[in-house]
């Protein structure tokens, strides 16, 4: 990787003066003595913590080179239509995407592009600035505007499907516990009803002598409805209590 401009490039000494020893540093647009610098990053993967830097060079003339082979104004516009085609993996990306870990993913590895994207129309808006009369930096500033423009766009609309989807998960789990919870309170008024009676049943059932053994069957009915009559008492308790904690919510 390249942490400086090539040494034959006879660049003016306030722009040389200004890189380290460490990178090339973020990118950005330099000019002075009416040369024009630009330090540009290839487009990042989304695994990659190191942004590979490259240089572009025009001089006073209008000639354009780089720290490469072929010509300078040329390799220019693919460095751009490089991210144009990552751009586009990420928007076939979204349109497969079909859950939260998916919309999720695609974030994650869409952001060092996304954010390398602003700095690249950033730096190239500069260059269009400080040389105004150069109609190639108007084309490729306005290329790097709409290469931006997408990726917020797509950037957007996959965070947008990302909250969606959340929601829309959180939203049936708590239909399901509404469910859950009615479900519970049917069981509850349900064992209020038939409480009292198996108490009873449970009582007489027991192998002991109640002087009820030879009792007449009117009394088993007395018994079996002052049960039922207990049980919907308590019914009636179960479901008081219920409304009084609903309205205080």
């Amino acid at each position: 990787m390249a942490l400086n401009p090539p040494e034959a490039w006879p660049l003016p000494d306030k722009i040389r003066k200004r890189f380290g020893q460490k990178s090339p540093g973020k990118q950005r647009a330099m000019i002075a003595d009416g040369h024009l610098l630009l330090v540009l990053h290839k487009a990042p993967k989304s695994d990659q913590r190191d942004r590979e830097g490259i240089f572009f060079w025009r001089s006073p003339d209008g000639q354009w080179r780089h720290n490469g082979w072929g010509d300078g104004l040329e390799t220019l516009w693919e460095h751009i239509n490089e991210y144009n085609a990552a751009a586009d993996q990420f928007d076939q990306s979204y349109e497969s995407a079909a859950d939260a870990e998916d919309y999720f993913t695609l974030l994650e590895e869409m952001s060092p592009l996304h954010h390398a994207a602003k700095n690249l129309y950033a730096t190239l808006q500069a260059a269009r600035e400080g040389i105004p009369q150069d109609r190639d930096l108007i084309d490729l500033r306005d290329e790097a505007y709409e290469l931006e423009r997408t990726l917020d766009l797509l950037y957007t609309d996959t965070k947008n499907a990302l909250d969606f989807n959340m929601a829309k998960k959180a939203e049936e789990q708590a239909r399901f516990g509404m469910q859950a919870v009615q479900t519970g309170h049917r069981l509850n008024v349900l064992a209020a009803i038939f409480f009292p009676l198996t108490a009873v049943a449970s009582l007489f059932g027991m192998n002991m002598d109640s002087g009820l053994e030879d009792s007449p069957p009117w009394v088993f009915w007395i018994i079996l409805s002052v049960g039922l009559l207990l049980g919907f008492i308590i019914r009636g308790w179960v479901l008081q209590e219920a409304s009084k904690k609903g309205a205080n919510r």
